[in-house]
């Protein structure tokens, strides 16, 4: 099994996140991932402006696990920002998470809710990414 550090050995500078905020939703999404129907992730840019590292095109992250060991690779391959309230059925699709834009509006809401605040007109930080690697 590959930990962070031997990652960080092989890749200098490796960053790493979770998606979701609990470890249903972060095991939800990572499979998601692995089955070729999550292709993007958004974030408020709030929290990127808080700490969190910008995505940058080209760049490889670890997606950890929610016990903090490494579940996959992936590398950015776009990166836009955008208001939630022009956030498109494209984009939102490629999340894989929900079938309809309505769908994503209303589970990306008590998200935001849940972790900092939602606001129609808040920036998100929109990723499009590739799986380079899975560690299962």
């Amino acid at each position: 099994m590959v930990t962070m550090e031997d990652l960080k050995a092989r890749y200098p500078g490796l960053e790493s996140f979770r998606f979701g905020d609990g470890p249903e939703m972060s095991a939800e999404l990572i499979a998601l991932v692995r089955s070729g129907a999550k292709t993007a992730t958004c974030g408020a840019l709030r929290d990127i402006k808080a700490g969190e590292p910008m995505p940058v095109v080209g760049r490889r992250d670890v997606a950890l696990n929610w016990d903090g060991s490494p579940a996959l690779m992936i590398e950015t391959t776009e990166v836009t920002q955008r208001r939630f309230c022009d956030m498109d059925a494209d984009f939102a699709l490629a999340e894989g998470e929900n079938e309809t834009l309505e769908g994503w509006q209303a589970d990306h809401r008590r998200y935001f809710e849940r972790n900092g605040g939602w606001e129609p007109e808040m920036m998100l930080v929109c990723e499009r990414f590739r799986l380079v690697e899975d560690f299962a």
